[in-house]
This record gives structure tokens, sequence and C-alpha cells, in this order.
């Protein structure tokens, strides 16, 4: 293997790049026929994640990466300083159940945040679960959890391995004893208590060796009483018709309306709810599938209030009553006598919160009143209203950042949120709804100095004109001369918006000089239902021609040049990635795609991918396959041109977005790259597509992301 070597230039030890020999990757005679166009797949052999054979290939690869990144002469020094600035406590916003107040906190270093609990706000917490205990490693991690209305108990779901699979166990609060209690195979699932009880979803046992890449389907809503076996739980839902549909539960807060969730991608659902008060057998349907979203905050009294972008893109706030139902035409689907053909129509919706310019993206209640957080230009504003709908105040907020939403309860006035920016650590917030007062509540100490830096907004022209904000991160003072280096990120996808947060591995980044670039490109949901579908399906070239555009305009204004700009995105954003080093390699010296979506062609064959097909399309259409393959980053590598240096991370338990694709993604580019720029692949192991991962891991691989990084946008680390 031929590895940097390190020549001396006067007293300075400058790195200097040979072209690496790869690993030699079988390839085998596999071609597809789609609708006539014969499209090869030679390294479909490493989609078998059990095969001794991928088990070689990732050793090797592994390998060649660990020992390229081990020759970086700063490594140590990366993770020197990022272990110095992690080190700091961080605390999750406090939430309340009963008269008792919960919260996480890590120390600094824990693998795992720690669930504390408090009798009240004046009292000494103590911890209630340590998720470090789970295993020895830390790679066992809290997945979820929930608490019952009488804070008796505590049910909480765990992932091994960083997998989407769950396990729930239920833990007795008072006695601190875990119950036998103990639910398998449970995936994509809340835990919504009645009494004693609670409802959750979960698959069929899968067959053994496949649990990581097989396909999901019938997904299923159980019962699950506490102190009972998994065996004896009561199903409550599920629908032979239609496989590929995901189902949730919700109780209110009360406990009245149990309410069910329906998907068949990830945008849309239908809603259908039971008064449980009334002992009713079927589902009653409140709004039809698939075109809008519909999420219940609470009900109030008889009423239900919502969240929807129904006949309204940027999001509207609806009460209605769902026992005022009127016969509809709607196709419902079928399971037996379960649902029933009614649905709320539009005139029995009464709007409280009409659509507005901005995006609403979250509603709390809390003091009788109705704190909603919209998103201007992806910052954060946050206003009271008062349950009419009428604006009574603005929350201030620290400057241009990002909330989390507000945890409070309908009949006590103080509420709790965090506030956050690209160099504001998150910061814990006390809000008194009476008397508009917001004072800190929890803020750390953290070995950067936040003030040295600024964050600033501009606007620019994407290839269709459409004008696109980005933000701006670096440290005052810098000079525009092109010679900085850059890190563009970006996701673009499935509604998701990318608001200003904080991420301690990128302060490395900009203390070295760097500038950190985040535009709010077309398929998110930072400008409402109408941004996003502009950047889904036929749209999806709009989102790499919004952050192709990004660069440009990055080098256009000197922030940067092609030799000093890297590119990072994950999972959509790793797509991102790939599509735009594989479409203008010319303009980027760094690639950074993070366990992406790379085969357009067969991301719905595994797992979950098939609820993504409402952002993507599938190639089992004529039109959207050829939409597909033209920017698929799997196909459109081609031989003899010189590619960024590219490092693919992923996980050999990630089950969302299947390991394959980044196999087989850098299989292609090992083979074709032509110029000496490095193009590698770090598999990690016992973690997956990134929820849950320890610590130690999250500063391992920021420390080889950024190494890498360095070296090769030739950036010298302070000491």
């Amino acid at each position: 293997m031929l590895l940097p070597v390190i020549a001396c230039n006067n007293n300075l030890d400058k790195p200097k790049q040979t072209k690496l020999e790869y690993p030699k990757t079988k390839k085998t005679d596999v071609v597809d026929n789609y609708f006539g166009t014969k499209v090869a797949d030679p390294y479909r052999w490493l989609e078998d994640d059990n095969s001794e054979e991928t088990a070689e290939w990732v050793k090797q690869q592994n390998a060649l990466t660990f020992d390229y990144l081990s020759k970086i002469p700063f490594r140590e020094t990366i993770k020197k300083r990022l272990t110095e600035i992690w080190n700091y406590p961080k605390y999750g916003v406090p939430f309340k159940k009963k008269n008792f107040y919960f919260f996480f906190k890590n120390d600094g270093m824990q693998n795992q945040s720690v669930l504390y609990m408090q009798d009240g706000l004046k009292e000494k917490p103590y911890i209630l679960l340590d998720p470090n205990k789970f295993s020895k490693d830390g790679t066992t991690a809290l997945a979820g959890l929930s608490i019952s209305k009488d804070a008796k108990y505590l049910a909480y779901s765990i992932a091994k391995g960083g997998s989407d699979w769950n396990e729930i166990f239920v833990l007795n609060i008072k006695t601190k004893k875990i119950l036998d209690d103990n639910l398998k195979w449970v995936k994509f699932s809340g835990m919504a208590w009645y009494g004693n009880g609670f409802y959750y979803s979960r698959y069929d046992e899968p067959k053994k060796g496949t649990e990581l890449q097989q396909k999901n389907e019938y997904h299923k809503v159980y019962f699950h009483k506490t102190g009972t076996s998994q065996n004896d739980d009561k199903l409550i839902y599920e629908n032979k018709k239609y496989p590929l549909r995901n189902y949730v539960a919700q109780t209110t807060e009360d406990q009245r309306f149990l309410l069910l969730y329906e998907t068949e991608t990830t945008d849309g659902n239908a809603l259908y709810y039971k008064d449980l008060n009334k002992h009713e057998t079927n589902f009653k349907l409140i709004a039809k599938g698939f075109d809008y979203e519909y999420s219940v905050i609470d009900n109030i009294d008889d009423l239900l209030l919502i969240r929807t972008n129904d006949n309204a893109p940027k999001y509207r706030a609806i009460l209605i009553d769902p026992a005022n139902t009127e016969t509809s035409s709607a196709q419902v689907t079928e399971s037996g006598d379960c649902l029933t053909a009614q649905v709320v129509e539009e005139k029995n919706r009464n709007t409280i919160i009409p659509e507005k310019e901005d995006v609403l993206q979250s509603i709390s209640l809390v003091g009788g009143k109705i704190i909603a957080e919209y998103m201007k230009d992806a910052s954060s504003k946050a206003f009271v209203y008062n349950m009419d709908g009428n604006v009574e105040k603005e929350i201030k907020l620290p400057g241009i950042g990002s909330l989390s939403g507000f945890s409070g309860k309908k009949q006590d006035s103080i509420a709790f949120c965090s506030f956050t920016s690209f160099t504001f650590p998150s910061t814990i917030y006390k809000y008194n709804v009476n008397t508009n007062i917001s004072e800190i509540y929890i803020k750390s100490a953290i070995d950067f100095n936040t003030e040295e830096y600024e964050t600033k907004q501009i606007f620019y022209k994407s290839k269709d004109g459409t004008k696109i904000p980005m933000f701006i991160t670096y440290k005052k003072g810098i000079k525009l001369n092109g010679k900085n280096p850059a890190m563009l990120y970006g996701y673009g996808g499935f509604n998701i918006s990318i608001t200003p947060g904080f991420s301690i591995s990128r302060l490395i980044f900009l203390e070295n000089g760097g500038i950190y670039a985040v535009p709010n490109i077309r398929g998110g949901g930072e400008y409402g239902e109408e941004w996003h579908k502009a950047g889904t399906k036929l749209h999806k070239q709009n989102v790499f021609d919004d952050f192709i555009a990004a660069a440009e305009y990055l080098i256009k204004k000197k922030y940067t040049s092609p030799d000093k700009l890297a590119i990072s995105g994950g999972s959509n954003g790793g797509l991102l990635v790939g599509a735009c080093m594989t479409q203008r390699p010319d303009l980027f010296k760094v690639a950074l795609p993070a366990v992406g979506v790379m085969d357009m062609l067969r991301f719905h064959k595994f797992t979950i991918g098939w609820a993504w097909v409402g952002d993507y399309g599938s190639s089992d259409d004529s039109v959207q396959f050829n939409n597909l393959i033209k920017y698929s980053p799997l196909h459109n590598i081609k031989k003899d041109v010189n590619y960024p240096a590219t490092l693919v991370t992923t996980a050999d338990h990630d089950d969302r977005v299947v390991p394959a694709h980044s196999f087989k993604f850098i299989s292609t580019l090992q083979e074709k790259q032509k110029g000496d720029n490095p193009v590698l692949i770090r598999i990690e192991t016992m973690a997956g597509h990134g929820a849950g991962k320890p610590t130690r891991k999250l500063i391992d691989q920021a420390t080889d992301i950024l190494s890498f990084t360095f070296y090769n946008l030739d950036i010298e680390p302070k000491k």
C-alpha cells in the first residue's frame, strides 16, 4: 500500500500525497433491465452484509483507511483539542409529569446522557435511569421513553449498536426496579400510556440473519399491560391489505382520546381516533391520507387541537370536534370493521391560528395559552396566543438561532425551552407565560470563546433564479481573499429544516480559520410544503443546483476557492454530497458523504427504504427511473475523472440506509478515480445511522473526519 509520506520543506513538515493502492474488489456480471435500459451492478454481492466475503472486504477497506489516517501527523492534536472542548456539562429541557420534573444530563464525557428526576424545581435531582449501564462499551443507547400519567412507571426503549430495532422495558419509578416486561421487534414506535399499560408499534420477528436488511412490512399496533408477557399483548390494529404502511398510536394528556397515525411515505398521514371514555371499538377517520400532515397537539375538552398543512402549505392550527363527523366519499383502508368511513369536513374545522407568511413549526399548550414557534428564513421566532387565536405577545430570543419547542403543562404558567445557534451552545431557558419573562435556567461553560465569531445570513440565486438563504459563520475580521478553508453543509429533503445548531466538532474547524456555510436548499421545510415539493421526485435536481450555486457563491465572493472547499452531509445529505461531487468534481477539494443514499435504483428494496419513494420516486416507474438514473451517485461516477478527496462514512448496524449504498459507491469510485486524491471508506462497528452513538465513538469519528479534511485542505491545526 502506498500511503502519505512526510517531505521536509525548510523547517516545516508538510505532507505530500501519492496515489493509494486500493484493495481489489471483485466484480460480477449482474445486469438489470429497466424499461429497456440495461444497468450493470457489478458490486451487488456487497449487499449481503452477512457473507464472509463482505466481512473480508470491510476488513481490508478499514485497514487501508485507518492506516492512512494514522499517518496524518496532527491527528492526535485534533483529538486532544476535540476532547477538551467536548468535556462540558450538557443538559436537556426539563419536562413535567404529575408533580415531578425530569431532565437529561451528560457530565461531559459520559458515553450516554443520564435521566434525572427531581421532586420539585428547588429539590435536589437524583438519577432515575443511567443508560451507561446498559452495556460496557456504551453502544446500547436509550432510544425513547414515556412516563405514565400517575408517574408510577417509566417505559423506555433501547437500541443496540445503533440499529433501528428497539426493545422496550418498564421501570417502577418509586422502587427503581425494572419489571419483567420485555417487548421485542419494536421499530418506529411511540409508547402511549393508557391506565396501567401503553400502546406501541412493532413488526413480526424477521428471519434470522436478515434483521438489518429485510424490508419492513406489516406494521402493527399493540396494547401492553404492565407486568405481563408480550405474548399477552392485545392487537389493536393491523392492515393486511397494505403491507407498506406504518401505524403509530398517541394518547391525549388526559388519556381520553386514542389517535392513530397512518403513513405510507415520510410525508403526509391519515388520522383516526377513538374516544376511550366511550369504550368505542372502531377507529373513526378524522383526516384522510396522504396528501397532508395532521398532528394532534392535545385535546381541549371535547375538541382536538391540530397542526396541519391542509389548505395551508406553511401550516395552521385548527380545532375540530371529532364527534361531529359527516359521511365522506374518501377511500378508507379496509381491515375488517376496524375503520369507519367518516371524516371531519372543512366547514367543521375551526381555524384558530391561520397560515401566515412564516412557517408554523410547533405548538405548545401552556398556562391556558398557545405558544406558537415560527420559522422565518430558517431562524426561530415565538409568540403567545390566547385560546381564541389572538396574538398577545412575542417571546424575545437571544438572536439568530433555533428553539427546541416549549415543554410545559396546560395548567402551569412555567415552560422550558432550549435555544442554540452555530456558536451558541444549547442553553435552557425558563419562561413564565403570565409575565412574559424568559430567564436562563441552565447555561454550561465551554472551552471556546464564542464572542470571537459571528454568523450572518445572505441570499443568493440558484441556477433557475430562485433566491436561497445561507448562513455563514466565521471568525470576526476574516479576510475574504479566496484562501480560507470552507465547509459547506446541506441536507435538502423530507421536509426537514436545517436551522442554526451547535456542533462541537465544527468549532475545531472554525478556530483554525475555517468558514462554515449552511444553505437552506429546496427539499427542506424552511418555507413550507411548496419549498419541500420543489426538491422532490422529478424536481430533485433543484436540490443539487441550489447546493452547487452555494459553492459558486462562496468562491465568487472570495470566501474560499475550489482547492479549499469541503462539502458534507449525512443520510439524504450523503446523497446530496454524492450527487454534487459527481456532477461538479471540479468545484470541491474534499467530499464527506455520511450514511448516504447512493443507489437510487434499489434504495426501496431494503428495510424502510420504501417509505422514501414519496420524496425520491421509484425506479419501478419508467418516468421516475429516467430521472433517478441521471443523478444517482453510484451510477454517475465516470472513468478517469479526478474526484475530490473523499471519506465515505457508514456503519455495520445501519438499518436505515443500509451500508451497501456506501460499499458499492466507494468500490466504484476507487475503480474509476483518476487523480491522486484519496477515496476511502470508514466503516464503524457496533453503530448505526447515528442516533445513540456513544461519546467515545463520536469523538473518534469526528477526529478522523477532521484529520482527513485538514490534511487534504492543507490546514495545519493549532496546537
